[in-house]
């Protein structure tokens, strides 16, 4: 099977791989003070694809921190990733992401239930669309924390009005920002209190590399 994933891995343009993570199911109970979002499938793609064209996926440790479905994970072992540790402190959202998993009959993820400030071990590369820090102040450096920690190569999800404290956080952190693409996120109404069918925010995706 791990010989099939990476020819697999391969063959996949950013458009296929769109295509594949769509097929994950979302949040089906999103929990507000988790800021549960799922990543849209083709943001998601365009991360991996950066990361799989840096040489960061193909045959590479990869952690999914707060993995929520599962989709950056997924989407690091269909690239052909040697190993992916999905991790997320949601049961039902670990869940969710192992029956999506199985809908690609992948060998090479595991996961595990856990918060991100606890977990330990060594990745090649962290990839993560980690909570913005809006309803839990500082949610969103704890996961940059614990990614350099464990990683030397970070791909991470901001908000875009954040950017100048992320440059800044992230050589507090012994890291700098090598590569920074502008993206829109488009997010689905989930909560009660949301009021359109959709909106869309500014965001970036970074590749962050430790010093």
């Amino acid at each position: 099977m791990k010989a099939a994933v990476i020819k697999v891995g391969m063959l996949l343009n950013k458009k296929k791989l769109e295509l594949m993570l769509q097929r994950c199911e979302p949040f089906t109970r999103p929990r507000l003070m988790l800021e549960q979002y799922a990543t849209p499938a083709s943001l998601a793609a365009e991360l991996l694809m950066l990361a799989c064209l840096k040489g960061d996926i193909l045959e590479k440790v990869v952690f999914d921190l707060g993995c929520g479905t599962g989709r950056l994970g997924i989407g690091a072992a269909l690239l052909g990733a040697k190993r992916v540790v999905c991790v997320d402190t949601d049961s039902e959202a670990l869940s969710a992401a192992r029956r999506n998993a199985e809908k690609f009959a992948l060998d090479n993820i595991e996961f595990i239930l856990a918060d991100v400030r606890d977990i330990s071990g060594r990745a090649e590369t962290v990839v993560q669309n980690p909570p913005f820090g809006v309803h839990v102040r500082g949610a969103d450096r704890w996961f940059l924390e614990k990614a350099l920690q464990v990683a030397a190569v970070v791909y991470s999800i901001h908000k875009r009005e954040t950017r100048e404290f992320v440059h800044r956080y992230v050589r507090t952190l012994g890291a700098r920002v090598e590569e920074v693409l502008e993206r829109r996120f488009e997010l689905p109404r989930s909560y009660p209190f949301h009021r359109k069918e959709r909106k869309f925010i500014d965001v970036d995706i970074y590749r962050i590399r430790r010093l």
